[in-house]
């Protein structure tokens, strides 16, 4: 914990609340910031809920989770990572908006802070750029549901640098996640192989292939996935997984990444999925019922 000791999260969305949770878990103190008061308390409240099933499955003591929660603070302006060594932003997968915050957020930081996205898709070489500090920026690409996922992308720009590449590797270790490093090339590792394959199942819907409950029982038990892609879909959100399948499809030009267009339909109808309680299942039945 040599150079980093505070860490600043933007957004209190599932993904900055899961990366507040391990960072001050792991016993660094942790800023998160959002626009939204109500969305704040929500994350804070969804961290201790969090916490409070690793304390009952015994892989976490009253005293640490006090102990982590205490290290947690929080506010609504971008002025309160001051004196934080890492700013981790984790806003929605829009390369727009990531652009404008990194722009707001550079007046606030000290000289020598860092800045990581957690973008799953987009170009860190982009993102940098409307940065002051190309060299101090690269990605840090965390899985969902981030406490439980071990894996970690770690993605340099053009300009990244040794040190913030170094800094940002041993924080990573020392909360106990794996690293895999990517090269700066549109979704990674791993949004490159499993986001395709999400879209070729909402494909095989789409011509009549099979229904939702056959294609997900195929694949959980044809292929022994844990999860069928389209529940896995509408639990990372369609409309993240069609954002991402763009960056793809503009970034490679190639046909193969072409998005479904009942992937864009659903968007567009904003049956985004677990999330607003209705994607390619229904989830105000119990169990989720298939909604095609």
């Amino acid at each position: 914990m040599s150079t980093i000791k505070k860490i600043g999260v933007i957004g209190a969305g599932q993904m900055g609340s899961g990366i507040a949770h391990v960072c001050a878990q792991a016993g660094y103190e942790v800023i998160i910031s959002d626009i939204s008061p109500e969305i704040l308390q929500k994350s804070v409240a969804g961290i201790s809920k969090n916490m409070d099933r690793q304390v009952q499955k015994g892989k976490l003591t009253e005293a640490d989770k006090d102990a982590a929660l205490a290290r947690i603070s929080t506010g609504s302006d971008l002025s309160v990572f001051g004196d934080a060594d890492l700013v981790v932003e984790a806003a929605t997968e829009n390369e727009a908006l990531k652009r404008e915050i990194f722009k707001k957020l550079v007046p606030n930081l000290k000289p020598e802070a860092l800045i990581a996205t957690n973008t799953s898709s987009i170009s860190i070489t982009r993102l940098a750029a409307s940065t002051d500090r190309p060299s101090k920026f690269m990605g840090m690409h965390f899985m969902n549901p981030v406490p439980v996922m071990q894996l970690v992308e770690l993605i340099r720009g053009i300009a990244t640098d040794e040190a913030t590449f170094a800094a940002v590797a041993e924080l990573t270790a020392n909360i106990g996640k794996t690293a895999a490093v990517a090269e700066d090339f549109p979704a990674f590792i791993v949004n490159r192989i499993l986001l395709p394959m999400i879209n070729e199942a909402v494909y095989t819907l789409y011509e009549g292939v099979g229904g939702v409950s056959a294609i997900d029982t195929a694949l959980k038990l044809g292929a022994n996935h844990p999860m069928g892609p389209l529940e896995l879909a509408d639990f990372i959100g369609l409309d993240t997984c069609l954002a991402v399948m763009q960056v793809l499809y503009e970034g490679l030009a190639d046909s193969k990444y072409r998005p479904c267009p009942l992937l864009v339909k659903y968007v567009e109808a904003g049956w985004v999925g677990r999330k607003v309680g209705r994607g390619f299942y229904d989830y105000s039945k119990n169990p989720p019922v298939p909604t095609r």
